[in-house]
Formats: C-alpha cells, structure tokens, sequence
C-alpha cells in the first residue's frame, strides 16, 4: 500500500470490479483508449489480468481511492501486456492510468502516478518503464512529461496514431 496526501494506492480486491466496471463503461474514458465499448466479459477479463501482473512479474495496477472518502476514484501502475506493437515493448513495464470522470480535474493522475514511480524506483531500479499515449491526449501527455518520460517513437497500435514514451527507473 501506498500513501500520498489525498489518495491511497492499493492492488485490486474483489470488490474493486463493480466500480472498476462504472469506470470503463463510461464513453469519456474510452475516448483515446479503445475504439468501442467494452463487453462485461472483456472487462472482467481486463480487471482479472491485473491481479496476474502482480503474480507474475511483481508489478501491476494499483487502485486508487481518495483518502478522505474512502471511495475508488481509479487505477494506476504497469502492466506486461506483450502488444503487437512495433517497437516492441515486451520487456518494459508499461505505465498507465485511469481516473473515473467525477474525480477527474484534481490531480489525482499525477498524484498517483509519481507515487507509482517511487513505488517502482524502489522495487523495479533500472528498469525501463514505457507509456503509449494517442497525441490528441493532452492530460496524459503532460502528465509522461512530469514523469520525465521522452517520446522515442511515433507510430499506430490498433490503426490509431500514438506515441511511446520511456524512462529508466
């Protein structure tokens, strides 16, 4: 478990999916991520495999929730998704996040997402962490650049321009 001021970064438990769920189905969100809703099948897949990247690799999605509410307010970490994406990232871990709408606006992406990366320096030094961000994106971009992450390459995942980022831990 993680702390900052206002959050509280912690792995997924049962009782994340429902709200995990609301999240995801919500159009905004899937705006720069996914070209069509996601069924309740591929979703329980999505939030199962989180679970799997702390079994296998050590890492994997933190939830987020507000400290002062208690409440799931989103997700943040890496993942080892093995993309068919050139160039690879298998390897890597990579970094994302996802803030539900009503808590969006307040920093909590940053928040948690330089929590993570302490997180990660200190458990994963000398790793490489990447990040694929569509260009039209402009809050997770600006929020790869105060993780000091530097795009390295332009190119398509799923017929979509998008650009990697890096970093080493």
């Amino acid at each position: 478990m993680i702390s900052t001021d206002r959050l509280i970064l912690r792995r997924p438990q049962l009782e994340d999916f429902e709200p995990y769920q609301q999240m995801w189905s919500d159009p905004e969100i899937l705006r720069h991520i996914a070209p069509a809703p996601f069924s309740g099948e591929q979703m329980w897949t999505r939030f199962l495999r989180q679970e799997g990247g702390w079994q296998f690799f050590g890492f994997g999605y933190f939830v987020i929730v507000e400290r002062s509410s208690g409440r799931f307010v989103g997700q943040v970490g890496f993942q080892e998704l093995r993309r068919e994406i050139s160039p690879a990232l298998t390897g890597t871990m990579e970094t994302g996040w996802t803030i539900a709408p009503e808590a969006q606006g307040r920093g909590y992406a940053s928040e948690a997402a330089h929590a993570a990366f302490g997180w990660a320096r200190e458990h994963h030094a000398g790793r490489r962490v990447t990040a694929i961000v569509s260009p039209a994106n402009a809050a997770s971009i600006r929020i790869v650049e105060k993780l000091g992450m530097r795009p390295f390459a332009q190119t398509e995942y799923h017929d979509k321009p998008v650009t990697l980022f890096d970093y080493v831990l």
